[in-house]
């Protein structure tokens, strides 16, 4: 297909906060993507990004998924809206992009699902770190033979998550807050994919160590494969150790980033008065708050990555390094390097492959059925902790590469 047979995908956002402050410099990187409108009910989060894009804006979901002028909506609005606010951009013929996680149930997995087929719509679920650039080279690594058949996978990280500025909500497990709906779904979707998708069983321990944030906040688990290889998955976001030591010490976003940075966050809150004072902080990340992302030169762009997962089979291991992926084997270290990030944050796979399904090349692999099995594993995961047990699937699908 030539340039001038690629089609203009118009894309609107539903929810001006932090997460969709990040993805906007991917939508604005591709070529064949125009944001054209946004939603919002702060005046202020609209006027910013009016100025900022010269594009329409609306103070409901339901008005912006009327829009003639959009073709795609991005939802970024709070976990327990997800599924009323894919139903409205279904329903309006709407192809959809929604932020992780899906939503808060396997039920409401389901409805996502059967109402985006039911009115003919791409349904894509994400951003995860499994659209980074390293993984999606290691999984086609992994397809290559280059390990061998996948035996583990291992993942850590460690970091600051429970100390970020966060509304009240985000600190009760039952309104999807803490980590098990805003982090451990990227765990889940990265080991899914390097493993091939088909989890079999979760066993897992989680742990609230902070009476102050009342949600799970640490967690270690193990994936057992259909195919018979395992992943071993830990995250803490107490703000104490951090594994970006073990990454370089570039950040998740592909930041540089400060050694000193141990309990940082923790200080930050503690110097807080308030809850207003922490709201106030968290909507600051947002569009109307003030705050702006901050940019490092081009020459120290990295790849985003979510702590360390390495990758083992019988010829050896692989792991993300800052511009590429490294695979330890019989020839010792080998860098297999990747174009630099085209934008920073670089989310780009998420738009990339939304569009690419829109203009007809190929298929969504994170779509409605990938993203409901991740949902699956994370509940499980939730599950397993409170009950002390193993935990069965029955929601898997496995990759479609």
């Amino acid at each position: 297909m030539n340039d001038r047979a690629m089609p203009t995908m118009r894309l609107g956002i539903i929810g001006l906060g932090g997460a969709a402050k990040q993805m906007v410099p991917s939508f604005l990187s591709h070529p064949y993507v125009a944001i054209t409108a946004a939603a919002d009910p702060r005046d202020d989060a609209r006027s910013a990004f009016a100025a900022e894009f010269g594009a329409r804006t609306h103070a409901t979901a339901e008005a912006l998924c009327a829009d003639r002028e959009v073709d795609v909506v991005y939802i970024a609005t709070p976990h327990q809206m997800h599924r009323d606010h894919a139903a409205l951009a279904a329903r309006a013929g709407k192809h959809i992009i929604i932020e992780k996680p899906m939503a808060l149930t396997l039920e409401e997995c389901g409805d996502i699902i059967a109402v985006a087929e039911a009115n003919g719509v791409h349904l894509l679920v994400g951003h995860t770190h499994a659209f980074d650039a390293p993984i999606l080279k290691m999984r086609a690594l992994i397809r290559e033979g280059v390990i061998g058949p996948v035996s583990m996978i291992n993942s850590w990280n460690y970091g600051n998550f429970l100390y970020r500025p966060r509304r009240p909500e985000e600190l009760r497990t039952d309104a999807g807050g803490g980590i098990i709906y805003n982090q451990v779904p990227h765990q889940v979707d990265v080991a899914r994919l390097l493993g091939g998708g088909m989890v079999r069983s979760v066993r897992s321990m989680a742990w609230t160590l902070d009476p102050t944030r009342p949600t799970e906040g640490a967690h270690v688990t193990f994936l057992q494969f259909e195919n018979g290889s395992a992943a071993s998955l830990v995250y803490s976001g107490y703000d104490y150790f951090d594994t970006d030591e073990f990454h370089y010490w570039i950040g998740e976003l592909g930041e540089p980033k400060r050694p000193d940075c141990h309990a940082a966050s923790r200080r930050a809150l503690e110097a807080m008065t308030g809850t207003g004072s922490e709201v106030a902080a968290k909507a600051g990340g947002g569009f109307g708050g003030g705050r702006r992302l901050t940019v490092p030169p081009q020459n120290e762009w990295n790849h985003p990555h979510f702590g360390v997962t390495v990758v083992s089979g019988p010829d050896g291991d692989l792991r993300q390094s800052a511009r590429g992926v490294t695979h330890y084997g019989r020839r010792g270290a080998v860098e297999h390097p990747l174009d630099p990030p085209r934008v920073f944050p670089d989310k780009s796979g998420v738009i990339d492959e939304m569009y690419d399904a829109f203009a007809g090349l190929r298929p969504i692999l994170h779509d409605g059925a990938w993203g409901r099995a991740t949902m699956e594993v994370s509940e499980a995961i939730l599950r397993s902790a409170r009950e002390g047990r193993e935990v069965g699937m029955s929601h898997q699908v496995p990759v479609r590469d």
